[in-house]
């Protein structure tokens, strides 16, 4: 078995993105599973075609795609993405988007195909915080979960896939005045790890 997990590169002047920094964490082989790791550009049209090459070329059984989201409490799987990218703030490429959709004549919005409940609950009995989200913005997060979700539909229905959000690391906010909630890198990874556990565990039972 193979899952692809990705996250994202830094951003916004952050010197580290814990939503990568916590995959790196990770063991590269749980319950058996091997997992395959990459590092995402934040450009809404690099991260899309690095996901296409990869999934074709690893044909993996789920993928996890990881980024961060500001104000966020919790590791929260996403339940949906939509199809828009908006954003006033240019991705690392220098790119911005204004009302624009993902996919031309593409459907409003995808559902996730991860066991998103069965997550949070697995988060919880380990004491990580943890909530299923309905709302993955409209920035490169959303934009890659919708194009993963599309090509999952249209490609590769028997891959289940999507999208967790993770909060800012305790380290972005040394030296900061910002009042962000933050989780320890090491607490981040573990929740990862549990969740990548939920998914091979629900892909073994054929849920």
């Amino acid at each position: 078995m193979k899952i692809i997990v990705t996250g994202f590169a830094p951003f916004g002047g952050e010197k580290i993105n814990p939503s990568y920094e916590a995959v790196k964490l990770i063991p590269d082989i749980i319950d058996g599973c091997e997992l395959i790791k990459f590092e995402m550009p934040v450009s809404y049209d690099a991260c899309r075609t690095i996901l296409d090459w990869m999934i074709a070329s690893h044909k993996p059984d789920g993928v996890i795609c990881l980024g961060q989201a500001k104000g966020r409490t919790a590791i929260t799987p996403e339940y949906v993405a939509i199809n828009l990218k908006h954003s006033i703030s240019p991705d690392n490429s220098g790119v911005s988007y204004l009302d624009k959709p993902v996919i031309p004549d593409g459907p409003a919005a995808y559902f996730t195909t991860l066991p998103v409940r069965q997550m949070v609950n697995d988060l919880q009995a380990a004491d990580i915080p943890g909530f299923v989200s309905y709302s993955a913005g409209t920035y490169v997060c959303n934009c890659l979960m919708y194009h993963l979700m599309h090509i999952l539909k249209t490609s590769y229905p028997e891959i289940k896939g999507g999208f967790i959000h993770v909060p800012y690391s305790q380290e972005q906010l040394q030296n900061k005045s910002i009042p962000f909630y933050s989780m320890g890198i090491n607490d981040i990874a573990k929740g990862v790890e549990i969740c990548v556990r939920s998914l091979v565990n629900s892909i073994r039972n054929n849920q």
